[in-house]
């Protein structure tokens, strides 16, 4: 367990066990931030390496000075308002929504009664219906970047120096677009003997419907072989595959934010996504990837063929991605907004 800052400033919750996107930000960003601000994190499921507190000790904080609880998920935001108008603790209240889509009533309710709101992009800012500073998502250019050796980590991974290999990371759902890509795969590789697709992320119970249906399709294609489902692997495994892949899909139907192009990017992989999400202001249509319309099938084959046929364009857009990434989208810019945020409030 890292030594506690003194004082502490920020206390960041993360109230669920399983890993999520919420979860992976908090993880991300403590790191950096502790090197700019007093902030712990308390809640479970978080790596034993950031500062944390029980929450019973953030429930029972000195009324000494005023702190920051940064809060990402409802639960974190009511809990705030537990500890701050019901045990009388001096919280500041913040929060960041990557949602884009019309709140429920509980949810502009507790909106309603925080000191400071965060959008993590334009369009979730613009269902807050109050002001909110946008501060895009970074990547740690330190943890994401192109491999050493790519060769010799591709062959490890068992992938042939010929291959053309497309990774898709994330929950196997309908809402991520797993079946439309499944469907552009369907369609191009058949003509495409280079071109392989591989699938990271768990399959829940109420998915496995969907995910058997994939299969199903894959296998009755003859292309078993060539589009795999790796599951939930670790997150050391997650980040060596990105740095082995020549593209990267994001074919979603909705998304909050979105990290999973900018991780790509970040290790010199060139995306092609939908228009949901995060992902217009992320990505430079035609320059780092593609943008294609939400839920189609045929925009998204026509465009995966694009960069499937390319080799030369396809490594000058991965080339571009990576400097992209590195110039306008390093997690330490993002820690930093956010810290002014927190200073301002504890001001």
């Amino acid at each position: 367990m890292p030594e506690l800052p003194d004082p502490i400033e920020v206390v960041a919750p993360n109230l669920k066990r399983r890993l999520s996107g919420v979860t992976a930000t908090v993880v991300r960003l403590i790191p950096v931030q502790a090197g700019m601000i007093g902030i712990c994190t308390t809640g479970p499921g978080l790596p034993a390496d950031l500062p944390h507190i029980p929450l019973r000790r953030a429930a029972t904080l000195p009324r000494d000075r005023w702190r920051v609880w940064h809060a990402r998920r409802n639960t974190e935001m009511a809990l705030g308002l537990i500890l701050r108008h019901v045990l009388r603790r001096r919280y500041r209240l913040l929060f960041t929504s990557a949602a884009q889509r019309r709140h429920t009533g509980f949810t502009r309710w507790l909106i309603r009664r925080q000191d400071a709101l965060i959008a993590t992009s334009p369009q979730a800012a613009g269902y807050l219906e109050r002001p909110a500073r946008v501060i895009l998502h970074g990547v740690d250019p330190g943890v994401f970047h192109p491999a050493a050796d790519r060769a010799a980590l591709r062959a490890e991974l068992g992938f042939q120096p010929e291959d053309i290999v497309i990774g898709c990371f994330g929950r196997i759902r309908a809402q991520k677009g797993v079946d439309l890509l499944v469907e552009a795969a369907l369609r191009l590789f058949p003509d495409r003997p280079r071109a392989r697709l591989v699938f990271t992320g768990r399959v829940t119970p109420d998915n496995q419907g969907f995910f058997d249906e994939q299969q199903a399709r894959i296998k009755a294609a003859g292309l078993s072989d060539r589009i795999r489902f790796l599951g939930e692997i670790p997150w050391a495994q997650v980040v060596r595959t990105y740095q082995a892949l020549d593209l990267f899909a994001a074919p979603a139907r909705w998304e909050g934010f979105g990290l999973t192009p900018l991780e790509a990017m970040a290790c010199g992989v060139p995306c092609v996504a939908a228009r949901v999400g995060a992902y217009e202001t992320l990505i430079r249509d035609g320059e780092t990837g593609s943008l294609v319309p939400r839920d189609d099938a045929g925009a998204l084959a026509q465009a995966l063929a694009r960069w499937l046929d390319d080799d030369a364009a396809r490594q000058d857009a991965g080339r571009a991605a990576q400097a992209h990434v590195r110039q306008n989208h390093a997690i330490e810019g993002e820690a930093r907004a956010i810290t002014e945020v927190y200073r301002k409030l504890l001001s």
